[in-house]
């Protein structure tokens, strides 16, 4: 049996760590996109969800718009309760990568939901593509794209018709 080195000990402490840090950032990621599911199923609740994403921040989802800053992100969710009367975010299967104080992650959505121009309950699903910064101790939002897989009516459903 060989004697372990300090410094040996010391690298391992280090990579222990370096790894419940990771395990750590991972969790606070996923807390991070419950609250932002949380704020949105609370009518969009427009200064909630600003205050989770950094002054530059991108907020992109096909024809609902791109958004570029934590104010102009403010103002379309001040709106956006109007579009959806309704709605249930899921967000699953994530995909989460840490790098230091920044961070990616792919999650998929899918969104029962009622789109409040004819009151129409439909299907929605989607990729979520983000990218996060770590300030002052906490993960915020530096980007979140949206990419539709589909959007369907609730009563004729996605094997009948599958629009983005």
């Amino acid at each position: 049996m060989t004697a372990q080195t300090n410094s040996d000990i010391i690298g391992k402490l280090e990579d222990l760590e370096s790894r419940i840090r990771a395990v750590e950032d991972t969790d606070a990621i996923r807390n991070l996109k419950a609250r932002y599911a949380e704020l949105c199923d609370d009518d969009y609740n427009p200064d909630g969800i600003a205050a989770l994403f950094v002054d530059d921040a991108v907020w992109e989802s096909g024809p609902l718009g791109r958004f570029e800053g934590k104010e102009s992100i403010r103002d379309f969710f001040r709106g956006a309760s109007e579009i959806f009367t309704f709605a249930i975010h899921y967000s699953l299967n994530p995909q989460i990568e840490v790098t230091g104080d920044t961070a990616r992650a792919r999650w998929y959505l899918f969104m029962p939901c009622t789109v409040g121009d004819g009151d129409q309950a439909m299907w929605r699903a989607g990729i979520d593509d983000e990218e996060y910064v770590r300030v002052d101790g906490h993960w915020m939002f530096k980007s979140k794209k949206s990419t539709g897989i589909f959007n369907t009516p609730f009563d004729s459903g996605w094997a009948k018709v599958r629009s983005v």
